[in-house]
């Protein structure tokens, strides 16, 4: 399609190459040398024009690429993306079907403890030893209200919330480095040898 923006340069200058080849043909008396100057200047003319419209043609070939690469690194992003996030949700799911699993089998191990501990505490009632009965019972019990206490805490975590009362996990003390204003003992300055 390009060719054609070139044929009106060419048929203008086959043109004016043909009146200056009649011109010439038709005065024999005059010097070719006249007629020389005229189609040099139609030539450079032509020339010039036919640099310009190269010149179009390349910026317009130039802008269509440019155009196409950044429509084509813009894809590439959005397909890169989507297939990180699609990559996130996986792993996403992975770990929590794995940390639900884990959590279930502690579940599990923290129940068969219980009814273990029930189960011997009962047996030890029916077996008429009250106070050997009530301590496993009590132990379970206590075992089963701190697990619901620590799971309750870590789902508060999860969600982002701060536990609060009965829930709140405590801080670890600081301690505190005191000075002393008595003198020290002179058996405490002494070394391991005696020495001081």
């Amino acid at each position: 399609m390009s060719m054609f923006r070139f044929l009106p340069g060419i048929i203008i200058i086959q043109a004016a190459t043909a009146a200056l080849v009649l011109a010439v043909v038709r005065t024999p008396e005059a010097n070719w040398l006249l007629y020389a100057p005229l189609g040099l200047i139609a030539s450079f003319l032509t020339a010039f024009w036919f640099a310009s419209i190269a010149k179009h043609i390349k910026n317009d070939a130039v802008a269509r690429l440019k155009e196409q690469s950044v429509r084509e690194r813009e894809r590439l992003l959005v397909s890169t993306e989507k297939a990180k996030n699609r990559f996130f949700e996986q792993a996403h799911k992975r770990l929590a079907k794995e940390s639900s699993r884990a959590h279930a089998k502690a579940n599990f191990k923290v129940g068969a403890a219980v009814v273990g501990a029930v189960g011997v505490g009962v047996g030890l009632l029916a077996m008429q030893f009250l106070t050997l009965g009530l301590l496993p019972l009590f132990a379970a019990a206590g075992g089963l209200v701190g697990y619901g206490v620590r799971a309750r805490q870590e789902t508060l975590l999860r969600k982002g919330k701060v536990a609060t009362g009965l829930f709140a996990r405590r801080q670890s003390t600081k301690l505190v480095k005191a000075g002393t204003s008595l003198p020290i003992p002179s058996l405490l300055k002494r070394g391991p040898t005696g020495e001081q």
